[in-house]
């Protein structure tokens, strides 16, 4: 078998997107509890029986919604290959990277908070056991190659630099289209890390 047919996605595959797709818009269009079963069969173009050949339940797409569809599997590889010749400019570019990236994907957001809402975070939990080996080693390199860092633990340094992205999403949804968003300044993100990375207070002299 060739490598060209190895990566070409099977029909089992194709069908079990299709449900996430289907079930992404139904979920955004009227809420996670208003979606059936049905109504995702319906949506994908599958007779109800079919949809439960690949998922038992609705809970069960959900989860794989925010497993398949995650950005990271995106977004990791560009971060990894963010330049910069200090850690503030390779820290600066990483969140411009990932900024852009996400916000291309505005539907991972709302989706996150149907995981918060609906689920407290648990596939959030599913997700992160995927992904935390692959990004944990970006931030030890972080902490190995800087001596005046307050924090020592990646976990920590990472659990905080995906809190800082999170929260400039919520807080952007926030104040973009109000006149608090009028106020802020051209490259808000740029400022938005640089107050991650240094705080609010001047160094002292």
């Amino acid at each position: 078998m060739s490598q060209k047919s190895k990566d070409m996605p099977t029909k089992g595959e194709i069908t079990r997107l299709a449900i996430e797709d289907a079930a992404i818009e139904l979920f955004l269009k009227q809420g996670y509890h208003a979606t059936s079963m049905r109504q995702i069969a319906e949506q994908a173009g599958l007779a109800l029986g079919g949809i439960y050949n690949h998922f038992a339940s609705k809970e069960e797409i959900f989860e794989a919604i925010v497993l398949d569809k995650h950005p990271y599997k995106k977004i990791l590889p560009l971060v990894l290959e963010a330049e910069g010749e200090t850690m503030e400019d390779f820290l600066q570019n990483a969140v411009k990277i990932t900024l852009k990236e996400i916000g291309s994907e505005p539907i991972y957001m709302k989706l996150m908070f149907i995981e918060f809402v609906e689920f407290n975070g648990k596939h959030g939990a599913l997700m992160l056991s995927e992904i935390a080996p692959k990004v944990l080693p970006v931030f030890e390199r972080i902490i190995k190659g800087r001596k005046d860092l307050r924090v020592t633990n990646p976990a920590l340094l990472m659990r905080s630099f995906f809190g800082m992205i999170i929260s400039y999403f919520i807080t952007d949804m926030l104040v973009s289209k109000s006149v608090i968003g009028k106020l802020m300044p051209k490259d808000a993100a740029t400022a938005y890390t640089d107050i991650y990375l240094h705080g609010v207070l001047k160094e002292s002299v």
